[in-house]
This record gives C-alpha cells, sequence and structure tokens, in this order.
C-alpha cells in the first residue's frame, strides 16, 4: 500500500522518527534536522532534498515547541528578533554555498565531514562542561525570576560581556551584550542552517548560554523561536528548487506534534545540568553516525550505511527516552505546592 508515492510502513517509520524528534526538539531547542538530514542522506536522497526536507520539518516543529514555551515564560522577544538579521543572510551564504559545491559533486562530503567536526566538537565541549560536577556555571532553571548574578553566567559569557562594543543591548535577565557578537551569533547559525539543513540550534544553544550567558530554558526557547523565521525562510529558499519532498516532511511533523509539546513541558521538570548531559550526549551520537557513514563510503562498505542509521534512530530513541524518562521522576517528586503545566 502506497501514499503520496511512499510506502505505508516507511511513511510509520517517519512518524514515529518525528515523534522522537519532536521530544528532542521541544526539550533542546535542536534535535531535529541535525538528525533527520543525516538519515535522509543514508536512505539514499539527494543532498539538496535532505536539507530542504530538513529545514522544512524544523519549521513546522519549531512552530509547535515555541508555543509551548511561550506559555512557560521561556521566550526572550527581543533577543530572538535581533539574531533574524543575522540569520537571513547567513541563510542565503549558506545555500549559495551547498549548492556550489553539489554542482562540483563535493557536496555529500562536505557537509558530512562538517557534520562530525562540529557535532563532535561541541558535543564533547557540552559534556565536558556538565560532567564537572561543579554546576558548569548553570543558571536555575526556575525562570519565574529572570534576574542573572555574574557568578550564575558561565566565566566564557562574563569575560566577553566585560568587552563593550557600541551599541550594547539591555537583555532579559538584566545582562548586557554587544548587538555585534548577537548578530555574529546569528549569521553563523544562519549560515549552517543554508549549508546544512539544521535549523542551527545545536550551536546556537549552546551559544546563547556560554557566549552571551542566557539561561538555559530561556535559552533553549528564544532559540525556537528563532529558528521558526530561520527554518521558514531556509525551507521557502529550497522549496522554489523543488527540493522539498512533502512526502519525508508531512510525516514527520504528523508524529513531532505531540513530541515537540511533551519536550518543551520536560523543560521545566528536568535539572539543568541533565539537559547539558543530554544534548552532549545527542550530539556525540549524531556525530558518530555520520562518521560510520562516511566511512561506509570511503570503504565501499555499504552495510555502514545501515550501521549509521542505525545509530541515529537508537540516539532519537536513546536520548528521547531518558528525557521522557527524567522528566517522569521529576514530575513524582515535585512538591503538591508546585504546580507544573503538562497541557499539551
Amino acid at each position: 500500500m502506497e501514499i503520496m508515492g511512499v510506502s505505508a510502513a516507511l511513511l510509520a517509520t517517519f512518524a514515529g522518527f518525528g515523534l522522537l524528534i519532536g521530544i528532542l526538539f521541544g526539550f533542546f531547542g535542536m534535535g531535529g534536522s541535525f538528525l533527520v538530514t543525516p538519515a535522509l542522506l543514508v536512505m539514499g536522497y539527494e543532498p539538496n532534498v535532505a536539507v530542504g526536507s530538513g529545514l522544512a520539518f524544523v519549521f513546522g516543529t519549531s512552530v509547535i515547541a515555541t508555543l509551548k514555551h511561550r506559555d512557560l515564560g521561556q521566550v526572550d522577544y527581543k533577543l530572538g528578533f535581533l539574531m533574524i538579521a543575522g540569520t537571513t543572510a547567513g541563510l542565503e551564504v549558506g545555500k549559495i554555498g551547498l549548492e556550489a559545491l553539489q554542482h562540483m559533486g563535493l557536496a555529500d562530503s562536505v557537509v558530512s565531514v562538517a557534520y562530525v567536526l562540529l557535532l563532535g566538537g561541541i558535543g564533547a565541549f557540552v559534556t565536558r562542561e556538565a560532567l564537572k560536577g561543579d554546576g558548569g556555571g548553570g543558571l536555575d532553571h526556575d525562570v519565574e525570576d529572570a534576574s542573572v548574578e555574574d557568578a550564575e553566567i558561565p566565566e566564557i559569557a562574563q569575560t566577553i560581556q566585560s568587552y563593550r562594543v557600541w551599541p550594547m543591548i539591555h537583555l532579559r535577565g538584566g545582562y548586557t551584550v554587544s548587538l555585534w557578537l548577537i548578530l555574529g551569533v546569528a549569521f553563523a547559525t544562519g549560515l549552517l542552517s543554508g549549508f546544512l539543513g539544521v535549523g542551527g540550534g545545536f550551536i546556537r544553544m549552546p551559544a546563547l548560554f556560554y557566549l552571551i550567558g542566557v539561561p538555559v530554558p530561556i535559552a533553549v526557547g528564544t532559540d525556537l523561536f528563532e529558528i521558526v523565521f530561520s527554518g521558514g525562510i531556509g525551507s521557502l529558499l529550497y522549496a522554489q528548487s523543488g527540493a522539498v519532498d512533502l512526502s519525508i516532511v508531512v510525516p514527520l511533523l504528523a508524529g513531532s506534534a505531540l513530541g515537540a509539546r511533551l519536550g518543551a513541558a520536560a523543560t521545566a521538570l528536568v535539572a539543568e545540568e541533565d539537559i547539558k548531559v543530554y544534548f552532549g550526549i545527542m550530539l556525540l551520537l549524531g556525530a558518530l553516525a555520520v562518521a560510520v557513514r562516511q566511512i561506509g563510503g570511503l570503504l565501499e562498505m555499504p552495510v555502514l550505511d545501515s550501521v549509521s542509521l542505525a545509530i541515529i534512530l537508537g540516539a532519537a530513541l536513546l536520548v528521547s527516552g531518558a528525557v521522557t524518562y527524567s522528566a517522569v521522576r521529576e514530575l513524582r517528586n515535585v512538591p503538591s505546592e508546585r504546580p507544573v503545566d503538562l497541557d499539551a
């Protein structure tokens, strides 16, 4: 049986994958396309289709998750809007670069290597910081009180904030940063969005925390708010060239609709250090999957493509399961006087 020219079994697989990724997306402010795009590449889709469809999925899922984070008071709209300008420019540059590499036949290899380096590097850094055992400069996960003391801001962010390059922007939480820093982070993540088919969240969320000093829950919510625009603009650019496959995007979104709401609600329950540990593990497993696929191509061993896909699916299942378990565990420990909104 086929629907939209695709077997029902494959559509069901996409829907299930979407559910898992939706949980990750809502929880981390990322986790969608950086898993979807490699999975589509492993399944044999053209790089531009994998990237374009990944961005379209990011757009739909980010809308769902942002609405939940808005309900939790975890979106800094001023910061989000400031980042959109830089992201838009980066998206166009990234798209041009990918298409140029594709014409030269180098897109698949370059995108894969970039994934391994970025995911592995950021994943190792975040995991190391979270496992230090001293709090890692983390901020209180409760965003009811938005005040931020310098002692609670990561040392990297404190150092960066000490360089006061005009114009300075006052953001939620009482901290002040240079507009150029915000635009620089936005351009870099927009470049990644256009070039790798990602929402940019796997670098923007830690950048907001470690470079700008935004509390993790607000960094997640603001990141998702910004991804609504970067994902929407990016998917539109690729859709114009016919690189968005609705037979992929629709079932993924169907599954992620529930997952994104659940993942967003979980951020109000799970300890911040756990968020950072899960985040780092997720990136490291993604890097491993892409590396295995690339090695399989170099050694002409197709079986490694299947191993890579299994790692991607396993990573989504493992980490989304851990997030769900931690949220349920914390919910059972929540005092009766602390209401928790789990309305999906």
